[in-house]
């Protein structure tokens, strides 16, 4: 698996954390910053990454920032994308098992970093189940391929 990371300003504790959590599940990835902590656009780092899973560049993406909302919102316009938001290990599993998503966003000043921790976790760990699932999955790409 080849994961695509990415945080803005507000992001930056928890994406060093993930990085951690990566290199110690022995999982490759790519860092697109950002490397300050002066305020940045989230849109100059949530795109490139939804751009490059989409692509299959990378099979996943983990984005950060201070909510996690705008990243979500960002990655989201990107065709083939399904980014979830993610404050809780259950949902991270129910998005992975029931939606098949590609990108994990988080939010720095909702969670701590050993929560964040566990939800990157579960979520690299969680499987698509299909079945049901794909079906829905489906018709999702089907309305992107008629209107994206």
């Amino acid at each position: 698996m080849k994961v695509a990371i990415a945080s803005d300003h507000g992001g930056i504790r928890i994406r060093e954390e993930i990085k951690a959590l990566l290199d110690e599940m022995g999982i490759e990835y790519t860092d697109f910053g950002c490397d300050c902590e002066t305020s940045v656009d989230y849109p100059d780092y949530a795109l490139p990454v939804a751009e490059k899973v989409a692509h299959g560049e990378f099979d996943r993406g983990i984005l950060i920032c201070g909510t996690g909302i705008g990243m979500t919102i960002a990655a989201n316009k990107v065709k083939g994308v399904r980014c979830a938001l993610c404050h809780d290990v259950y949902s991270a599993k129910l998005t992975r098992m029931h939606n098949d998503s590609n990108i994990l966003a988080m939010g720095e000043r909702v969670i701590g970093p050993g929560l964040a921790r566990e939800i990157a976790k579960a979520w690299l760990e969680t499987e698509f189940e299909g079945g049901r699932h794909a079906r829905r999955i489906g018709k999702i790409a089907d309305y992107e391929s008629k209107h994206l």
